[in-house]
């Protein structure tokens, strides 16, 4: 039985709040997965999404994410997150993916990284 893409997207979540990328790329993302991203362009692949990941951990470390917000329509999916650490902070993170089969085959990734002293205005 193939899950929802809510399921998929929740069981995402959850490995990476226990910062267990390895779990969440078997279980959730398809081999040939397509990764857009502003800083890093277009990749294909685990491995390209084992790189996004550790970009972001490089700023953030583990398991300093909040998950604000998930909507899920059909096959699609949008998260709307944010993160902190000591040194910066991650403002207006979006997510958003394409659930086939039970597996993640599409996702887009944006965030803005700040100085985690420096105070920001607006929206």
């Amino acid at each position: 039985m193939t899950r929802s893409t809510r399921e998929v997207l929740e069981s995402h979540l959850a490995h990476r709040e226990e910062g267990d990328l390895e779990a969440d790329l078997a279980e959730n993302y398809d081999p040939d997965v397509v990764l857009l991203s502003w800083g890093e362009g277009a990749g294909r692949g685990l491995d390209a999404v084992r790189h996004r990941a550790g970009l972001l951990s490089s700023y953030l470390g583990p398991g300093a994410f909040r998950y604000e917000a998930l909507m899920v329509e059909g096959d699609f999916g949008m998260l709307r997150w944010s993160g902190r650490s000591p040194q910066v902070r991650v403002r207006n993170g979006v997510d958003s993916f394409v659930v086939r089969d039970g597996r993640i085959v599409a996702q887009t990734i944006y965030y803005a990284v700040q100085d985690g002293r420096s105070q920001s205005h607006g929206g």
